[in-house]
């Protein structure tokens, strides 16, 4: 469909108008992190004080340390975990029972689950840990990486595999030698995508983190005691930067994929 100038024009202004209400949000605490006052944005003077500063705190480093910990852990968990179910729901016969069943915990309110799990780790005498925060962040990014890696085999084409077994192989040795390399793209993405979540997760973590704490709760607990400070946007614009790079990272590899 070919659009008029005009509406291609408008098009534009909305795609722009969007945009900006996105990304403007984000754009202050950057500016401020890198003020020397630290109140403001500054556009005559750059200091990055407040970042080294960061590193001069034993609590937040703890607090990195434990979020690494926990978004690798997620990365490598998740993704097998929705394979399986996204196989699931291409091989069993209930394949919307399969779906609802994983897609439901999207609905129940980040507050409800949070407390749901928290109650469960209470009656099953498991105390506050790294691994309540583990299963917390697996369910929580579950739903989204098995949408990922099931968009994937569903771009699959089945045929690729009926020819494999025309030539003796098994469904195992199919399945890694033909299938699993054509949606490895989806895998990473579902794994990138399990990381983001985790390491921005702050609701949930709080309600089973005992002890320890993640950089989205360290950021949370630090406002409610002091507010907002250079330092908390410096480590703000850290996060968005980390972000960006593994978003960056996936789109450069699914490129890479795209012209082999």
């Amino acid at each position: 469909m070919q659009y008029s100038r005009s509406a291609q024009v408008a098009i534009w202004a909305y795609v722009v108008v969007v945009l900006v209400l996105l990304y403007l949000p984000i754009l202050p605490p950057i500016a401020t992190s890198i003020s020397p006052t630290g109140r403001q944005p500054s556009i005559t003077s750059v200091s990055f004080k407040w970042y080294a500063q960061l590193a001069s705190n034993p609590m937040l480093i703890e607090s990195v340390k434990t979020s690494i910990k926990v978004a690798l852990m997620v990365g490598l968990v998740t993704p097998l975990l929705a394979l399986s179910a996204a196989l699931a729901v291409r091989e069993l016969k209930v394949p919307r029972l399969i779906l609802m069943l994983m897609l439901l915990p999207l609905f129940i309110p980040g507050i409800s689950l949070g407390l749901a799990n928290a109650f469960l780790f209470q009656l099953a005498d498991i105390a506050p840990s790294f691994w309540t925060i583990l299963v917390v962040h697996v369910l929580w990014a579950l739903p989204f990486a098995f949408l990922i890696v099931l968009t994937a085999i569903s771009a699959f084409d089945p045929v690729y595999l009926e020819s494999a077994y025309v030539h003796g192989a098994n469904r195992l040795q199919a399945f890694i030698t033909v299938e699993l390399p054509n949606i490895l793209p989806g895998i990473l993405g579902s794994a990138t995508f399990s990381v983001i979540l985790s390491f921005n997760e702050t609701v949930r973590t709080s309600l089973v983190q005992g002890p320890l704490n993640t950089v989205q709760t360290y950021i949370w607990s630090r406002y409610l005691q002091v507010g907002l400070s250079p330092q908390t946007y410096a480590l703000m614009s850290l996060l968005i930067l980390i972000t960006l790079i593994l978003i960056a990272g996936l789109l450069f590899f699914n490129l890479r994929k795209g012209k082999t």
